[in-house]
């Protein structure tokens, strides 16, 4: 004996052994008489089947086959169809008015007799009236192909489709045609059969005893443990797929950032996603007639359609600010500010609002960053959704430079895997100012992810903010579809089950 087979045979169940036996023993491989003879219910034998199955042990063939029964056409059987009946009288009488059958017939089924009567040429309907053929005179003695079927359910109970033929399949064709006559289910016939394997195993013999399924409390408590039976597992043996629940792919890649800069000594920041357009463009410096405030840019608010402003002396120095340059020295944009503009109601464009608010509301030296949804009237494709993340994060304090700027976004990125590289760019409320580029190995190419700067003078005068300020906004969607290697961002939010199924739980998670 192989010890391959050895190790099957000690990783078989009480059941798996008892239909095992069973199928050496007996030449009728039923599973229904095998279940009596075992006394092991059918769900039992067909679950050892099974597992025997995909161990090679047995053979389970699945033979299908129609079977018709009778349903309300037993009434049919036992007497006659409708037509027949009304036959039965026109034997005699050769027509009969139509107002009549139902003397005949019950009143729902004469419109059902005379139908099949002038189907079948029994009869003829002339004038109000149902008149005998010659080939229904012939009929009268002959039972028609469904009614011989019917005679044969009514002995059977039921019959095979495979076994009719001739007249009967015929009658079965015309008894389809009939409403809630018969039924036709689908039979599964199971057999089992012996492989090679399970013949070596049945050659070589085997006991049957009942296995522990658990230890208890008392058989550890008396030493019973010690006689009892235990099944090995085999822990190489295929399993169905696990599908455990796990944290959204952007959802995960939002903690890892939040992680690096929680670890880089900075503090978390909130703000509301309906903000006012002072908040939002004003407080950066960013002029009331800009491109960006149109409406097919940025999405207003209709309730509220106004927003409450800060404290009045901030709004001044705001208002000062851009049309003369406050104390900056700036030429400033040389308009009239509207104070009405500034109150107007919007879903923020950006996280950097939240930026100055809290630059107004702490002192530095201060390290922060925010993490949240934006919006943009952006036509959706491929890269541009109308709603996305952003990380903003600001540095306050003496000594802070646009060199500190670097150090920190490289640290950033490099925590994430990246390496990164910077170049020159314009921003309304930064300068200096520039973009982040990260290097894709795979495509040998770089591509932009986030802009960052020194805040202008022209922002941190009304904020009462008297030392240098970097600052710097990301967008996360793009780094999402870097790190999942995806091409179109709409995969991000399509909640595709295939592709969250088979995403590593690993990925995004580690941080160096």
């Amino acid at each position: 004996m192989s010890e391959d087979i050895e190790k099957v045979l000690s990783e078989l169940t009480v059941h798996e052994k008892k239909l095992l036996k069973a199928l050496g023993e007996n030449e009728n491989k039923c599973p229904d008489k095998i279940s009596k003879e075992i006394n092991m219910n059918i769900k039992s034998v067909m679950s050892a089947a099974g597992s025997l199955a995909s161990k090679d042990i047995v053979e389970v063939d699945i033979v299908t086959d129609d079977v018709v029964q009778l349903t309300g056409g037993l009434k049919y059987a036992e007497s006659y169809l409708p037509e027949r009946k009304i036959l039965n009288v026109l034997k005699d009488k050769n027509e009969m008015a139509m107002k009549d059958l139902s003397n005949v017939v019950e009143d729902g089924e004469v419109k059902i007799a005379v139908g099949w009567l002038i189907r079948k040429k029994w009869a003829k309907l002339e004038k109000g009236s149902i008149h005998i053929s010659d080939f229904g005179l012939k009929s009268v003695d002959e039972k028609g192909e469904d009614e011989k079927l019917l005679d044969v359910l009514l002995k059977n109970n039921e019959v095979t489709i495979s076994s009719l033929d001739g007249d009967l399949l015929q009658g079965l064709k015309l008894l389809k045609n009939r409403k809630n006559l018969i039924k036709i289910k689908t039979n599964r016939i199971h057999s089992f059969k012996v492989l090679s394997k399970g013949l070596e195993i049945l050659k070589h013999g085997f006991t049957i005893k009942e296995e522990a399924t658990q230890l208890t409390h008392q058989d550890l408590k008396n030493g019973r443990w010690k006689e009892l039976f235990y099944r090995p597992y085999d822990i190489n043996a295929e399993f169905s797929n696990y599908f455990p629940g796990k944290v959204h792919p952007l959802r995960r890649i939002i903690e890892e950032i939040r992680e690096i800069f929680l670890n880089l000594g900075f503090s978390e920041s909130k703000g509301p996603i309906v903000d006012s357009a002072f908040w939002n463009f004003d407080s950066l410096f960013q002029p009331q007639d800009h491109a960006a405030r149109e409406m097919q840019d940025t999405f207003y608010v209709k309730n509220p359609p106004k927003t409450d402003l800060p404290d009045e002396n901030l709004v001044e120095k705001v208002a000062d600010v851009h049309e003369n340059g406050g104390g900056t020295g700036s030429d400033a944009w040389s308009y009239r500010w509207d104070v009405n503009v500034s109150k107007q109601s919007l879903l923020r464009t950006h996280s950097t609002g939240i930026s100055t608010r809290y630059l107004y509301e702490n002192e530095p030296p201060l390290k922060m960053f925010s993490v949240g949804r934006v919006f943009r009237r952006e036509t959706i494709t491929y890269k541009h959704l109308p709603e996305f993340h952003q990380v903003d994060g600001i540095v306050a304090g003496e000594g802070i430079n646009y060199q500190s700027l670097l150090g920190i976004l490289k640290e950033f990125y490099k925590k994430l895997g990246f390496k990164v590289r910077f170049r020159p760019a314009y921003f309304p409320y930064t300068y200096l100012s520039t973009e982040c580029e990260i290097y894709l190995e795979e495509k040998g190419s770089w591509i932009e992810l986030g802009g960052s700067g020194m805040f202008r003078p022209e922002v941190l005068e009304p904020l009462n903010v008297n030392v240098p300020v970097i600052a710097f906004g990301l967008g996360i969607e793009r780094l999402a579809m870097i790190r999942y290697d995806i091409t179109d961002i709409r995969m991000l939010y399509k909640s595709d089950i295939g592709w969250l199924r088979n995403l590593s739980i690993e990925n995004g998670l580690k941080l160096e």
